[in-house]
């Protein structure tokens, strides 16, 4: 990479675009440019780097393994770049740009996670910086840091990316929950053994360790979210976990019950992350610093 010249970001731009929309078609609209000239400027890139960067035809568009080693680093160069522009305009007092943040759901009712007061903060303190808050799994945000198409995340990864900084926050407490229309909620004692043959509902990022790990051998549905999640226990058909902040006001309401909480309840590791080497980013700094645990933060 250090060897080619400056003037071949413009091809390592092009190159990540037609990465991006799988292929020169669907790139087209993105760079302003006809399907002849994306392939002549890709042509250039392989012949500069020495090695082809992707196959084309029948099959469908597919990066080569060169081309996937080279489209990461590259990635993480323009990554790198975006960072160094941002630490520039904070220097000077003119800190612009997108900040993005992914964060996992239902975060919105944990009192642990001052989210929206941080961000309420953060915007009074830099006026110039758009900001972009996606809801994402927990595998799609450490993918998306790891792609530079997120700045930073806050959530509970329960399998870590290598590339990427984990700075804890606070725990999280989940319980196993039914609901009022499961057989188990007017039944005065249940045996763990009994519990643990229930029908149980597991996220889909869950690894069958992780499902044995809380005392199940298997799930028979699975979700993406934590209102999916609530939507099937709430329907009686199946027990699953929920963070105790987000299923509360059901409890309060007499819609769901904690199942055995000595036995089954367990606590998520909440944590901040970002990738390695961004740590010094001021953005970075001024966010992490608001989420601190116990962190009392004024409105702006």
């Amino acid at each position: 990479m250090a060897t080619l010249p400056g003037t071949d970001f413009k091809l390592l731009r092009i190159f990540a675009s037609v990465a991006r929309n799988q292929g020169f078609a669907r790139a087209q609209q993105e760079l302003n440019l006809t399907t002849s000239a994306i392939s002549t400027y890709m042509t250039q890139l392989e012949a500069q780097v020495g090695f082809s960067l992707c196959r084309r035809g029948r099959g469908g568009f597919a990066l080569t393994p060169k081309g996937e080693l080279l489209l990461s680093e590259t990635l993480r160069l323009f990554g790198e770049l975006e960072g160094f522009e941002r630490y520039a305009m904070a220097l000077k007092g003119d800190l612009g740009g997108t900040l993005k943040i992914g964060v996992i759901d239902t975060t919105v009712t944990d009192p642990a996670l001052p989210l929206a007061t941080a961000i309420g903060v953060f915007s009074g303190k830099y006026p110039g910086m758009h900001l972009s808050l996606l809801i994402r799994s927990p595998y799609e945000l450490q993918k998306g840091l790891l792609e530079n198409e997120l700045d930073m995340a806050v959530g509970f990864f329960p399998a870590k990316a290598n590339g990427l900084i984990y700075h804890p926050l606070y725990r999280e407490q989940q319980w196993l929950y039914c609901s009022d229309r499961h057989p188990c909620f007017h039944q005065r004692a249940v045996k763990p053994a009994f519990v643990s043959e229930l029908n149980v509902v597991s996220r889909s990022y869950w690894s069958q360790t992780e499902l044995g790990r809380h005392g199940f051998k298997r799930s028979v549905a699975t979700v993406e979210s934590m209102e999916a999640q609530l939507i099937l226990i709430l329907s009686g058909g199946y027990i699953g976990y929920l963070p105790e902040h987000y299923a509360q006001s059901w409890v309060e309401q007499g819609r769901l019950k904690v199942l055995l909480p000595a036995e089954f309840g367990y606590q998520s590791q909440f944590s901040l992350v970002y990738r390695r080497g961004r740590s010094r980013e001021l953005p970075l700094q001024a966010m992490r610093e608001l989420l601190q645990p116990g962190k009392r933060v004024a409105k702006a």
